[in-house]
């Protein structure tokens, strides 16, 4: 296989958790998202697209890097692309977390996590290949952010209150559809 479609497929790989959870997400942006207090540095919704296909775009070409210089999936490598597969597992399980299950503890939970193991991710990656290591840089730099908002949002929406307007929807959702 050439290395052009080995890079595709190292791109394409996050992006493809990052499209399935733009369906969870669209969701519930209007039905349960809206209704929640935010603080006010956060972001306009339009902005999180773009910013996520370029991070996951990012992330991707830097595991290709990692697998090329680092001996593939035996060498090297084989660590950092665990942590690596680690990070990117609990990536894709935030947004069924937070808008799925409508779960904002249990989202700020799983994005601590993640932005941990996504620096011990860039640090490895650096030791393979500086550049892949610094294409984790904005990557968790957002994710810093992300965690910070995601506190903030769990600080201004206790839990029971959260459950109640997601409840209130729910039943809002049932009249509709009687």
């Amino acid at each position: 296989m050439s290395d052009a479609l080995k890079i595709i497929g190292a791109v394409i790989l996050p992006n493809v958790g990052g499209f399935v959870n733009g369906i969870i997400t669209r969701k519930n942006i209007q039905t349960w998202y809206k209704n929640l207090n935010f603080p006010s540095y956060r972001p306009p919704n339009w902005i999180f697209g773009p910013v996520w296909t370029s991070l996951y775009s990012g992330m991707g070409y830097a595991s290709y890097l990692v697998w090329r210089d680092g001996g593939g999936f035996s060498g090297e490598a084989q660590l950092p692309l665990i942590a690596y597969g680690t990070q990117l597992a609990l990536n894709w399980a935030w947004t069924p977390i937070f808008f799925g299950l409508r779960n904002i503890k249990g989202g700020l939970i799983d994005i601590i996590a993640l932005t941990a193991t996504s620096t011990a991710c860039g640090i490895l990656f650096f030791r393979v290949n500086k550049v892949a290591g610094l294409l984790f840089i904005p990557y968790v730099a957002w994710l810093s952010f992300a965690t910070v908002l995601n506190h903030a949002m769990y600080k201004l929406n206790p839990e029971s209150k959260a459950v109640n307007a997601a409840a209130a929807v729910d039943d809002d959702e049932k009249k509709e559809n009687v």
